[in-house]
């Protein structure tokens, strides 16, 4: 991990410390489901509406923007008409995914025993 500035801004545990800031941003679902969408792919922001189901115009456009500007996002403006603009996952985006899909892979592995707690839990 390469990590510059004050200790304390890479203190999760810290209230205002960059890291917890970083770890919000990304933490969320949307943010998360951008992130898996776009994997290894180069999509258009109607690809990936359309792929993530339930995002509205507003809350992709901010997760976009949020992601870009941690530089996990990478976003191609091309100059046609009508113009074309086009979102990658840079290198710490792409390192990101890799926790994704293991999120993703752990929901998959605990999925029934998740929903048989939810179903006892709510009896």
């Amino acid at each position: 991990m390469v990590t510059k500035g004050r200790s304390e801004d890479a203190d999760l545990r810290r209230a205002d410390s960059l890291a917890r800031e970083i770890f919000s941003d990304v933490a969320n679902k949307w943010a998360l489901l951008i992130i898996e969408t776009l994997g290894e792919r180069t999509l258009r922001f109607s690809e990936l509406r359309k792929e993530i189901e339930g995002i509205s115009h507003k809350m992709l456009t901010q997760n976009l923007r949020m992601l870009e500007r941690n530089g996990l996002v990478e976003r191609s403006a091309h100059a046609t008409v009508p113009p074309r603009v086009e979102y990658t996952l840079t290198e710490p985006g792409q390192g990101l995914r890799a926790t994704v899909d293991g999120m993703c892979d752990w929901t998959h592995r605990y999925f029934g025993r998740i929903e048989a707690a939810r179903h006892r839990f709510d009896a």
